[in-house]
């Protein structure tokens, strides 16, 4: 079978068949590290990471030597920001940001996507995963050596192919999102294209606790070997991420029980009658902080299952 035959099986690019990272020992220790920190606290720049790195690893580098790695890994504070750091190709058609007073509102409204670093025993690779914001489930994702398109064009065509197509779809304006492969793909399956611009620092809050989740659940207690031993335990991971890790923002529900069976109604002002005879009624009503847009909001969270009940 032809290597291109093989890839395209695997939903890998060719490149990434033959592609090894060129970065040395030394600098593959450090990024372990910035890894840890970033994940913990994804609003520390380069200043705070160099900060931490020599008091809590004895890592002494500049801080160009750590805006370096962290641009490699594909990493960027969470903050509003005079200058964007973001990866960018100028030839690449812009979209505008379509979710200033809009937020989920059942399954398929809403996917974000976005791309991470995920350390490997010898070296490194990317993960590039979707989310359905309604529901946290997450409906499509892929690994690379490298950080083209192809990867992710590749997940998001199976994602729509399984779970039909969403209505918006967010992500930042790197050169992997803004190429025409990738917004053509979305493009022609009806999918409205909104990118995140100056100042949208929380819009993809959602997917900074899915990578959150992901490494200190797996990746960090795994140590995987290479990007095969990586495909296969992430794989696990995400089947259980969906269909038996509970979350609070889901009243304790799956995210696969939420997003096949559920819908859940935000409510933002007070509740009244309505909970009174929701609690009667005996569905779950629950209390959190979310993000409507860009803010911080709490959020009322009532759960009603389809099979179930109804409030009509």
């Amino acid at each position: 079978m032809s290597i291109t035959r093989q890839t395209g099986l695997l939903g890998i690019s060719r490149a990434s068949f033959y592609y090894e990272p060129r970065v040395n020992e030394a600098d593959i220790a450090i990024m372990k590290a910035i890894d840890e920190i970033f994940t913990k606290r994804p609003f520390y720049g380069s200043r705070r990471i160099r900060h931490d790195l020599g008091k809590k690893y004895d890592v002494t580098i500049g801080r160009d030597h750590v805006r370096r790695l962290m641009s490699l890994m594909g990493l960027e504070a969470i903050y509003p920001k005079t200058k964007k750091t973001s990866v960018k190709n100028p030839n690449h058609k812009l979209y505008p940001y379509l979710l200033r007073h809009i937020g989920p509102e059942h399954p398929n409204h809403i996917w974000g996507s976005d791309i991470t670093y995920i350390r490997l025993a010898h070296g490194f690779c990317y993960l590039y995963a979707i989310l359905d914001w309604w529901s946290r489930y997450v409906v499509g994702w892929a690994l690379s050596h490298t950080m083209e398109s192809d990867f992710c064009v590749g997940a998001m065509r199976t994602a729509i192919e399984t779970y039909g197509a969403p209505e918006i779809s967010n992500t930042d304006q790197g050169s992997q999102f803004t190429g025409d492969d990738f917004t053509g793909l979305l493009a022609g399956n009806g999918v409205k294209i909104s990118m995140d611009g100056r100042g949208r620092c929380m819009d993809n809050i959602f997917t900074e606790r899915l990578w959150r989740s992901v490494k200190y659940e797996d990746v960090y207690i795994k140590s995987y070997e290479n990007i095969e031993d990586a495909r296969l335990n992430l794989a696990a991971y995400f089947d259980f991420y969906n269909s038996e890790r509970p979350h609070k923002s889901l009243s304790m529900e799956t995210p696969k029980t939420v997003y096949e069976e559920g819908t859940i109604y935000d409510i933002f002002r007070p509740l009244g009658d309505i909970v009174e005879a929701a609690n009667k009624a005996g569905f779950k009503l629950t209390k959190s902080i979310d993000m409507h847009g860009s803010k911080p909001i709490t959020v009322f969270r009532l759960l009603i299952f389809r099979k179930e009940k109804s409030l009509v």
